[in-house]
């Protein structure tokens, strides 16, 4: 099996068997359309509060009704391969709804990641989770700033 999860029940039958290995099951999300250090960091953190990290990407269709029609900038196979490629993510799933919360469900982790800059209370899924770490950035960047200074300097 690759590191690509291609259904909710595929992810189900993954889970069970790593649960079983007695793996600590990691669980983040989001869209990373340009990955840049940020990102890398914020993912090697998350990896570090267990044995298996999981990514759950928001699909092309997601990001466009989360942030706006001119988005995502890389389309989601490219955002798939990109994360994919990194040593300290194992699986990857995309969702297309606009939150993850039938993923985390199906996983059930036994730590839920996301950022500092989300209040407890707004992290979806938290009550399918032992616990939730939230990683304080250590990188001042987003694709936001990204894009920003781009069209700043060639637009």
């Amino acid at each position: 099996m690759g590191k690509v999860i291609k259904s909710i029940e595929e992810l189900k039958t993954l889970v069970e068997n790593l649960k079983d290995e007695g793996k600590t099951i990691v669980f983040t999300n989001g869209c990373f359309d340009i990955l840049h250090a940020g990102h890398v960091d914020y993912l090697e953190k998350a990896k570090s509060f267990g044995d298996v990290l999981i990514v759950g990407v928001n699909s092309d269709s997601s990001i466009k009704r989360i942030k706006g029609e001119k988005r995502p900038i890389n389309k989601q196979e490219h955002r798939v391969k990109v994360l994919s490629a990194l040593n300290c993510v194992d699986y990857v799933i995309v969702f297309d709804e606009d939150t993850p919360i039938e993923v985390i469900k199906a996983v059930k982790p036994d730590v839920l990641v996301k950022g500092a800059d989300w209040k407890l209370e707004d992290i979806v899924g938290r009550e399918y989770a032992k616990r939730v770490e939230r990683i304080e950035f250590s990188y001042d960047v987003s694709t936001t700033k990204i894009i920003e200074k781009i069209l700043r300097v060639y637009g």
